[in-house]
């Protein structure tokens, strides 16, 4: 004789609860003569919808096939399961093999002939009342989130953890690695070889595993929560049975909280980080042997693949490697002519990977050399511009808004009566017109000076590298290469544009 108990929480603590359940029916057994105890198996704080998540019910179940149990007791139905489909195929497997189940609080036998009628009713009504507790929580949630609490897994969640005050606090020793990631990736680096770095070094994960992946790289970065923010409803459970969690593409609102909590990540390198991914997603691919030109996946190896093109045709180039009597050569060459030969591109020439290192470097140099009037002057263009915005039309804007939606709440309340009338509906036409296209132009505001305020702390950037270099020659590197240069075209054998991140170009010689 076996008894199967639970409960989904650790909080009854009443007649039904777990100790007490486990108690009732060890009584029970060791009290009667004929029975033997085969054993209690109870599952404490789970739920009673997916079995293969209890682990002393498929414990016991195993038993069963085992042969070490001829007959199982529990309380009810909604105990032993609370998905119907589940239900009926341990109690039919169990019936074929002649053990039966009694179920006190409904009276049911499983060995008796109506027992499968009544078991589908009641395991029916437990999974309906297991739906309708799941919509509860459900709604709560949602409602949560729409009032912009924001939940946090701590123990997923790299960089941050519990503060005493009960919200988010930044961590600083795992800060430091979520910095280094995005350090890495503006850096040039790729998401593979960051991951393998942060293995390397032996530096763990959130959940302290010391293996990290591109995915898990990539999750860092794209996580809007590191700049602050927090995004809410990403994700849904489809249904409280199979608990499977599905993407929200747009089947539930989502809801965006800003300043939510502290910034590891400052936000204009947060957002440059995501134009980074972007841009990456969509680069042009480097020829691969046997294969044509075509859109395909970023290359960290070299960083002249992402920038150098031809300034004939527009192909990139691609690295090889040239031997002849013995003696191997590095040359860069235009991809369409390697594709097509000269049916496209007639003129592009092949270089030397060292010439071409070296116009570079000296380039390079020359722009550190001379004065940074050219950042300085972007950078003041962007303040004058920001400065001559009148703050009073943005504010007579807003106030406007406000208005309008007042008035439309007035709209909303009057009698139905007069809401027949037809100048209602005009007029109420004309305000939800003037009330999106002042929302337009306020959010057009925004995005410009959010596009300007990056674009102002790349520059500056910039010029922090390049003074930098300004005291010494500049060796060819391709991280300073990918922190200062846009595209570099080939023009002819002998000369090369490079074109740099400042918006400035210079005219090399090869």
């Amino acid at each position: 004789m076996a008894a199967y108990c639970r409960v989904s929480t650790d909080k009854e603590q009443q007649e039904h609860s777990f100790e007490t359940q486990k108690e009732m029916y060890t009584d029970m057994i060791m009290m009667k003569p004929n029975w033997q105890m085969a054993g209690i198996y109870a599952d404490e704080g789970i739920t009673g919808t997916i079995a293969k998540k209890r682990p002393d019910f498929m414990r016991m179940i195993e038993d069963c096939r085992k042969g070490k149990i001829d007959l199982i007791i529990t309380k009810s139905v909604s105990r032993f399961s609370r998905n119907n489909l589940d239900c009926l195929l341990y109690v039919r497997e169990l019936k074929e093999r002649g053990i039966p189940i009694i179920f006190e609080k409904e009276g049911i036998n499983t060995l008796q002939v109506s027992s499968e009628l009544l078991i589908t009713l009641f395991s029916g009504l437990s999974q309906a009342e297991s739906e309708s507790i799941s919509m509860n929580v459900k709604i709560g949630k949602r409602q949560s989130l729409k009032n912009g609490n924001v939940p946090f897994c701590y123990k997923s969640f790299l960089g941050y953890r519990k503060g005493a005050d009960g919200k988010p606090e930044i961590d600083p020793e795992q800060a430091v690695t979520v910095r280094r990631i995005f350090a890495e990736y503006l850096a040039g680096k790729s998401l593979l070889d960051i991951a393998k770095g942060l293995t390397a070094d032996g530096i763990p994960t959130a959940r302290g595993s010391s293996e990290w992946s591109s995915p898990r790289v990539l999750s860092i970065l794209t996580n809007e929560k590191y700049k602050g923010d927090a995004l809410l409803q990403k994700t849904y459970t489809a249904d409280c049975i199979s608990k499977k969690l599905k993407k929200n593409n747009g089947e539930l609102p989502m809801y965006y909280v800003e300043n939510n909590h502290p910034a590891i990540i400052e936000r204009a390198v947060f957002d440059r980080v995501q134009e980074e991914v972007s841009r990456r997603n969509s680069k042009r691919k480097v020829k691969q042997t046997g294969t044509k030109t075509e859109l395909g996946k970023y290359s960290s190896k070299y960083a002249l693949s992402e920038i150098l093109y031809c300034g004939n045709c527009g192909t990139p180039y691609r690295r090889c490697t040239w031997s002849k009597n013995g003696k191997k050569k590095i040359v860069w060459r235009c991809i369409s002519r390697l594709d097509y030969g000269t049916k496209y591109c007639k003129d592009s020439p092949s270089i030397e990977e060292s010439v071409l290192q070296n116009a570079i470097a000296e380039a390079i140099t020359k722009k550190a050399q001379t004065e940074n009037s050219d950042a300085q002057r972007i950078c003041r263009h962007i303040e004058l511009y920001q400065s001559s915005q009148d703050m009073s039309s943005i504010l007579a804007k807003q106030e406007r808004l406000k208005e309008i939606e007042a008035c439309i709440d007035r709209l909303m309340n009057i009698d139905s009566e007069a809401a027949q009338n037809g100048a209602f509906d005009e007029q109420f036409r004309c305000l939800h017109n003037e009330m999106y296209a002042i929302m337009d132009e306020l959010e057009a505001v925004d995005k410009t000076k959010s596009k300007l305020e990056t674009a102002s702390d790349s520059i500056g950037e910039i010029a922090t590298v390049i003074s930098g270099l300004k005291n010494h020659p500049v060796e060819y590197n391709d991280l300073a290469v990918r922190q200062l240069i846009e595209c570099i075209k080939v023009m002819s054998a002998d000369t090369i544009h490079i074109y740099f991140k400042d918006g400035t170009k210079i005219e090399a010689t090869l």
